[in-house]
């Protein structure tokens, strides 16, 4: 989404800054990010350059999001799947790509990042990367951040059955860019 428009809605703003509409309601609420309330409504209007200022204040990125680029992030401990992914996905699939290779770094990614999609191996030797998924499930920042499991160790009816503990897809290793790409779209489709 693009900040073409002067003057945004919380559910606009919530898209643009990744995060649930109810955060950026916290945020108006607080006098954090200003705007304006509409007359006689609870409805809440944000002017883009008051986003602009909140967004540069907090270090929430917006290169991504005024370029247009969905925002992916890869979390994998094999550095060649993480190198050859990240170039492939920013090159060919023009993603804005972030990489992490263990649960820690990709906290801390992502909460710098604020990724759209998460590509997150489940066999990372440091940590559970379940973990990953659950801070990203029980964080309000990422409510709209879509989590796609990666395993080369899980059978179909495994990786089926994660769609239920929220993952919002599963990729089989090995694979080709092709369907991770497809993957993605499918998983940001529904929110863009």
């Amino acid at each position: 989404m693009n900040i073409e428009k002067d003057v945004l809605t919380t559910g606009e703003v919530a898209k643009i800054c990744n995060v649930a509409p109810r955060t950026v309601s916290k945020w108006f609420d607080s006098g954090s990010l200003k705007g304006y309330r509409i007359p006689g409504s609870k409805d809440r209007r944000i002017p883009a350059s008051q986003l602009v200022k909140f967004m540069k204040a907090h270090g929430i990125p917006f290169d991504g999001v005024l370029s247009g680029r969905t925002r992916v992030m890869i979390v994998d401990d094999e550095q060649e799947v993480l190198d050859v992914l990240a170039k492939v996905l920013s090159e060919q699939g023009n993603y804005e790509v972030r990489t992490a290779n263990s649960p820690f770094s990709a906290g801390v990614e992502c909460d710098r990042f604020k990724p759209h999609v998460v590509l997150l191996d489940l066999h990372l030797h440091e940590g559970d990367c379940r973990d990953v998924a659950r801070f990203l499930r029980g964080h309000d920042d990422f409510q709209l951040t879509r989590v796609i499991a990666m395993s080369g160790k899980m059978t179909d009816q495994q990786l089926a059955q994660l769609r239920t503990n929220g993952f919002d897809a599963t990729l089989k290793k090995p694979f080709q860019v092709r369907q991770v790409v497809e993957a993605i779209e499918s998983v940001v489709s529904p929110v863009a």
